[in-house]
């Protein structure tokens, strides 16, 4: 975070110093909302949360060495008050972001949001120094919390913004006004609560109406292969840039194949050159994702072959995304649990199908250990099915369907479209999921396991790699 002192925070978001016996203290430390994330000269933003009032760790914090905390009401130590909290945060983030001058990317999708972001920031860290959205913290509170880690040292700001809703890009994009703007894709994750992909375009596209005009440095970076994507070039003033496999994309992607591992593989153009590309992450899906990235890295004027060499050595930085992790018996678990929606889904299970050519080879077979995916709406049983049937279409060996009501339509799906025997199955929940694997499993298989994030499927990913196999917290 810029350096700041108490008085200058409390006049840039309107609040007043309370039990403050010095204003000219300096905020020389991060921006937290965990009292355990406090280190020497942060600023504690106490949040009322559903089940935890930061306001009662204010103390806690203080002692732990923040210098102030900002809350919605005195505390009893030196505290800078303010109406609402989130609000000065987002104020407080514009600001410094201005001062810095930091060229700000902001990107958005239904599907992929955080592996791009990713992929971007570790290729722009070859290029000059660059602050990040940690994880998915891609929300009203998420977003300034990364900004205000920007210092003066910091080039590039790379924000991911995450949308239920018409207005909250909007919103996002006036605390952190960005240069260029990336729009990945437009599926139907959330597609209950926005009600059709239409509306889910219209709230992605705040993010290109809220860019500069070109002659002032601003850029679209749209996605060439997404309809909804590439007719949001009509919605900006800003420079269009297209990335996809489209002939007439500015950055695309020819000659995409697999290894035997299921890493892609391709050659990346852009209009300085070409090269070759072969990226660590697992699944054809990256190739969209890889092209993203090389094409913001383009416009802050990476060369092709710098932007190939960052993205064949870039890895994965989040949890719980095509995370891949060998055992010591060979079997081989992908914890992809970190969120699904019907996209990401059917990309998982792609990738699982291309890795399964290399299992077989082994001996060995592919699962795919599924739960439901959260807020479909209406579409909710036509989706589950669809994946439950791509499941069989896949060869992917057994089908695991975990949970209730939603999982039972997996099955069906699977049943459906021509599973016999103990091709699919399905269980109560992880343990019985995790009990069922333990029993079966067996050097050279391959198990995905892969839900929305309100299920916890990462638990049976977990357990399978642990020595005792059970479930946390059973």
């Amino acid at each position: 975070m810029i350096d700041l002192s108490l008085a200058e925070i409390a006049d840039i978001t309107g609040g007043r110093p309370h039990d403050i016996p010095d204003p000219s203290v300096r905020i020389g430390g991060p921006v937290v909302i965990d009292s355990r994330q406090v280190e020497p000269g942060s600023l504690f933003a106490a949040f009322e949360g559903e089940h935890v009032d930061g306001h009662d760790y204010a103390e806690r914090a203080v002692a732990a060495g923040a210098a102030a905390v900002l809350a919605a009401r005195p505390v009893g130590v030196p505290a800078i008050v303010v109406p609402d909290v989130e609000k000065a945060l987002g104020v407080l983030a514009r600001t410094v972001v201005e001062r810095l001058g930091t060229d700000v990317v902001a990107l958005t999708g239904s599907a992929g949001k955080t592996s791009t972001k990713d992929l971007i920031a570790q290729v722009l860290q070859h290029h000059a120094p660059t602050v990040w959205t940690p994880g998915s913290l891609n929300n009203e509170i998420g977003l300034p919390l990364t900004a205000l880690k920007a210092t003066a040292e910091t080039r590039h700001l790379v924000l991911e913004m995450g949308a239920r809703g018409i207005g909250h890009i909007a919103y996002l994009t006036s605390l952190t006004p960005p240069r260029i703007g990336l729009v990945l894709n437009v599926g139907t994750a959330h597609i209950g609560e926005f009600g059709g992909r239409e509306a889910i375009a219209r709230a992605k596209g705040e993010l290109v109406e809220a860019l500069p005009a070109e002659a002032d440095g601003g850029v679209a970076v749209l996605n060439a292969d997404d309809l909804l994507v590439r007719a949001m070039s009509a919605r900006t003033k800003a420079r269009t840039v297209l990335f996809g496999e489209a002939e007439d994309a500015d950055v695309r992607a020819t000659e995409v194949r697999m290894t035997p591992a299921g890493q892609p593989s391709f050659t990346l153009h852009t209009p300085t050159g070409c090269s070759d590309v072969t990226l660590r992450l697992y699944g054809e899906h990256h190739v969209s994702n890889a092209l993203a990235a090389a094409a913001v890295a383009h416009v802050l004027g990476m060369s092709v072959e710098e932007i190939a060499t960052a993205l064949s050595a870039a890895g994965t930085l989040s949890r719980w995304r095509m995370e891949v992790t060998e055992r010591a018996d060979g079997v081989t678990i992908v914890n992809d649990a970190y969120n699904a929606n019907p996209e990401s889904m059917r990309a998982a299970l792609r990738a699982l199908a291309a890795m399964g050519d290399s299992a077989r080879a082994k001996g060995g077979r592919t699962w795919a250990v599924l739960g439901p995916m959260a807020e479909l709406g209406d579409a909710a049983l036509a989706e589950h099915d669809a994946v439950g049937r791509l499941a069989v279409r896949l060869n992917v060996s057994k089908l695991v369907a975990v949970g209730g009501r939603e999982a039972s339509w997996l099955q069906l799906g699977a049943y459906n479209e021509g599973s016999w025997g103990e091709e699919s199955v399905l269980v109560s929940d992880a343990q019985a999921a995790v009990d069922l694997l333990r029993s079966e499993l067996r050097p050279g298989d391959v198990v995905l396991v892969k839900a929305s994030r309100s299920i916890g499927l990462e638990r049976v990913a977990q357990a399978l790699l642990d020595s005792e196999g059970e479930v946390a917290g059973r």
